[in-house]
Formats: structure tokens, sequence, C-alpha cells
């Protein structure tokens, strides 16, 4: 499912430029807006953003001042994505489409841009039909993340959710079963990993929520010989989804 390359991120400036971005039905990964700031022409846009589940950033006008690109933003800034999102019925219809059961990634509050990219590029290796972001508290597709996932993003689709748990309960209604990533769970070389399978990996700092863990069917740990405790994201979705890509071999 190859999608136009090419793309670049979006800055949007100035606030009829922004709420126009907004009511037209663009995506909008992040708004900035001046800290502090209550007049009425702001309050709409901050409004139309929570309605939109846009990540809302609040700033001092020195940031707003470096991000800007035109010296007018008028203490808004809304960034939009670099690459359009799927719907998860097209992350569904490109296993259809290869005759495979269903491998989906899953992340729940990625935050950080190259982890994001780092994660989309392993799912595409590993063969997974595509990845599931959450709207909220997560960054979404960036140039950075473009960047990092070294051209993965035109082969690998990304849907954007309002609800991770609730996704997922849908999606199991429909045969999918969905593993965490998760240091209290069993070992994974003690689970089947086969068939259609849902990986859900969590944020750099906190891990997998605890709605969305109590959403999955089971959590797999990594084992660890080191001193150290964890992993970084996305070398635990990468260790985890070549156990399944194993499996899946067999």
């Amino acid at each position: 499912m190859e999608r136009e390359a090419g793309l670049e991120e979006q800055r949007i400036e100035g606030r009829n430029a922004v709420l126009e971005a907004f009511r037209s039905g663009k995506t909008i990964d992040k708004l900035y807006v001046l800290d502090g700031c209550q007049d009425g022409p702001i309050r709409t846009i901050v409004r139309e953003a929570k309605r939109h589940d846009t990540l809302l950033s609040f700033v001092e006008r020195e940031r707003l001042d470096q991000l800007s690109e035109t010296g007018k933003h008028q203490g808004v800034i809304a960034v939009a994505a670099a690459y359009a999102y799927a719907g998860v019925e097209d992350l569904l219809a490109a296993a259809e489409k290869k005759g495979e059961p269903p491998f989906l990634f899953l992340l729940d509050g990625i935050e950080d841009p190259h982890n994001l990219g780092a994660i989309i590029r392993t799912a595409n290796l590993a063969g997974a039909h595509g990845v599931i972001i959450p709207r909220r508290r997560a960054v979404g597709l960036t140039a950075t993340v473009a960047k990092t996932s070294a051209g993965a993003l035109n082969y690998t689709p990304v849907a954007k959710v309002t609800n991770l748990a609730a996704t997922i309960k849908e999606l199991k209604e429909r045969g999918i079963w969905f593993v965490c990533a998760d240091m209290g769970g069993e070992e994974m070389y003690r689970l089947d990993l086969r068939g259609p399978i849902g990986l859900v990996i969590g944020s750099e700092g906190e891990g997998v929520s605890r709605l969305v863990r109590e959403s999955c069917d089971f959590a797999a740990a990594i084992p660890m010989k080191g001193e150290i405790d964890s992993l970084n994201a996305s070398v635990a979705a990468g260790v985890l989804a070549y156990e399944i890509v194993r499996q899946r071999s067999l």
C-alpha cells in the first residue's frame, strides 16, 4: 500500500489560517498556543483542538517566535501531519490482500519521534500490516518520524484512533489477539504468538497504561540479563516483533 512520498511537515500560522485548517478537516498533530492568551479567537481554536484530540502545548512567546516561519503567528502555530493517516480498516485490508493473518503494532503514548520512526521501520521489516497510534499524549507523523522511518512510511500505513483500549476491544471481536510488552508478564518464549495478533508497546517512561494492558489477552516479558531493567521502546518493539516473526514462520 504505497502512498505519496516526499510530503513535508506543514506549519500553519495565524489565527484565521489555523481555524480554517481545523474546520476543513486537515489533520493537525500539534498546536502551539501562547500561554496565558484568553481572547475569543484563541479560545475558539483551543476548543477546536480539543474537539479533534489535538496535542496542545502552551508556550512562551519566545518559543513561538523560534517556531515561526512567517513572523506572523498571532500567538498560534499548528503542525500538520507530514504523511496522511490511514484507517484501521486499511490495515486489515492490507493483511487480507496478502492472504495473511493480521499483524499490527499498537503504540501507547510514544512521544519521542525518533522512537516512533524506528518502530514504524521495524514494523515494515517484520512484515506487519500497519501501526495504530492514539490521538492524545503521543507524537504524530512529523517530518522527524518520516525521516527516522527510512522510507517505511511509504509502505506501512499508520492509523490514528481516539481510544486505544476501545480499538483493541473492537479488533478482538474480529478475531485478533493482543499481547503487550510488560516486565511483569510471561517470558515471551513461553507464549504462543501465532495467528492474528496485535503487539502493544508502551511509552518510554510509563510503559503500557492500565486500561490498555487490561484490554490485552496476555503480557510478554523480554528476558533481561544485565544490570539495568528496561529497554528503549523501539528496541523492545523489535525484540518482540521478531519473536512473532519467528513463530509465524514455524
